[in-house]
Parts: structure tokens; C-alpha cells; sequence
């Protein structure tokens, strides 16, 4: 939101008073002092006008989580442990999850109460690749990565995927990097060859990478450098 609005939506003040506190450079959004009315105010930010508070904001919180099998990607599930049942973290609620995974897809997965910060991680606008190690049940043979590369066309969507660029590493075991999130999209993609994807584990998503030193079932906060690269 504007911080013009913000302040206007106040009952305190007036659109009048509003200008004229910007203009005085009264207004004080995370420790600056602000005059642009369109300076964004979040639901993070702490905004002061002279030396009173008049939001606090309440703290951005990010988590990384190495993904078990046999987890639900959801805030609650009424049969199947969740991921967020492996956060120790107080208001959990709040907490949503950027980017999901299957039932027994394990690996990356990124834990935040920041909207706009998962939908820059997630968005295909954004061209963020999402890397992950496959296994299958047949051989992978030479002609995937050429149509992998030329995009697939999903009936059940009417679209054709993006680019999506695969490394093999052995007669059954390959890298694929791809810029969207589909439902089952890896599967649907190997399962255009009939080769059944039997293991499935995400290594990265963008320019964040899972932390080596987590085990399945752990995680940690994230960097404020790693924040800053979404």
C-alpha cells in the first residue's frame, strides 16, 4: 500500500495533513524518512510520523526446509503429517508454503509469511529455474532433452511448457531444470515417454540452493543474503 494511503486511511488524518507530513519529511517508514507519497508500506514495515509509531510491523520470517517423504505440502492435513508439523516455530499459522511438493517428492522446499516475496520465487514470469534430481524406471534416451527443450503441450491445462533443459547422469538417473510449477509436472513430462518417475528430489529454486548440512526433516532460517537474491 501507499504510504499516502496508509496514513489517509487513518482517522487521524486528512489527505491535506498527509501531503503536508510528507512534505515536512515528518514521515518515517523503517527508519527513513520518507516524501515520496508512493513509497510502499507493508504489513513489515514500521512507520512513524515525528516519533510516535503508528505500525510496529510485524517480523518477515523465512525458513528452509529439507522435504521428507511421506510429508504433505498443506498447513494442516487431517491423515499425513505436514511440513509445517516439522517447524518449531511459534504462529505457525501465519506461515505458508512457496512452491509445493508431492507427497514423496523430498528435497528444496521454502517456508515464509512473505506473499509477494514467494510469488517472485514462484511465478513463471520470473523465469526462476526449479532444478531437480530424477530417477526413472526405464532408460532416459537421448530424444527427452530435445523435446523437453521444445515444450510439452498439457491437454488438461490447453498449454505448452516452457523450455526445460535436462542433463543425464546415468542410464536413469538425469537433472531437470524447469521455469513453471504444473501439477505433477515432472511426471506428466517423463510420462509422455511412458518412463515412470520413481524418485524425485529438488535441489534448488532459483538462486537458492538446500543446504547440505540438513538432513531430511530439518531446516533452518534463511540468510539475509539469501533473502535479498529473490
Amino acid at each position: 500500500m501507499r504510504v499516502d494511503r496508509f496514513l489517509s486511511n487513518l482517522p487521524r488524518f486528512n489527505r491535506r495533513q498527509v501531503r503536508l507530513l510528507l512534505a515536512d519529511r515528518r514521515v518515517w517508514v523503517d527508519g527513513v524518512a520518507v516524501s515520496d507519497p508512493h513509497h510502499e508500506v507493508r504489513e513489515f514495515s514500521r512507520v512513524c510520523v515525528d516519533r510516535e509509531v503508528l505500525q510496529a510491523g510485524k517480523p518477515a520470517r523465512y525458513f528452509m526446509l529439507h522435504k521428507p517423504q511421506g510429508c504433505v505440502s498443506a498447513t494442516e492435513d487431517p491423515r499425513h503429517p505436514t511440513v509445517l508439523d516439522l517447524l518449531d516455530e511459534p504462529d505457525k499459522a501465519q506461515l505458508h508454503i512457496a512452491g509445493r511438493l508431492d507427497f514423496n517428492t523430498t528435497g528444496l522446499m521454502l517456508i515464509t509469511n512473505d506473499g509477494q516475496w514467494s510469488r517472485r520465487l514462484t511465478q513463471p514470469q520470473t523465469k526462476l529455474p526449479k532444478v531437480y534430481l530424477v530417477g526413472t524406471e526405464q532408460d532416459i534416451g537421448p530424444e527427452y532433452a530435445t523435446t523437453f527443450a521444445e515444450g510439452l503441450y498439457f491437454a488438461f491445462e490447453n498449454l505448452t511448457t516452457q523450455p526445460a533443459e535436462l542433463a543425464l547422469l546415468g542410464p536413469r538417473t538425469a537433472r531437470l531444470s524447469i521455469l513453471e510449477g504444473r501439477y505433477h509436472q515432472v511426471k506428466r513430462m517423463f510420462g509422455h515417454f511412458d518412463n515412470k518417475v520413481v524418485s524425485l528430489h529438488r535441489e534448488r529454486m532459483g538462486p537458492l540452493v538446500l543446504d547440505a548440512e540438513l538432513a531430511p526433516g530439518q531446516y533452518r532460517p534463511l540468510t539475509d543474503e539469501e533473502i535479498r537474491q529473490i
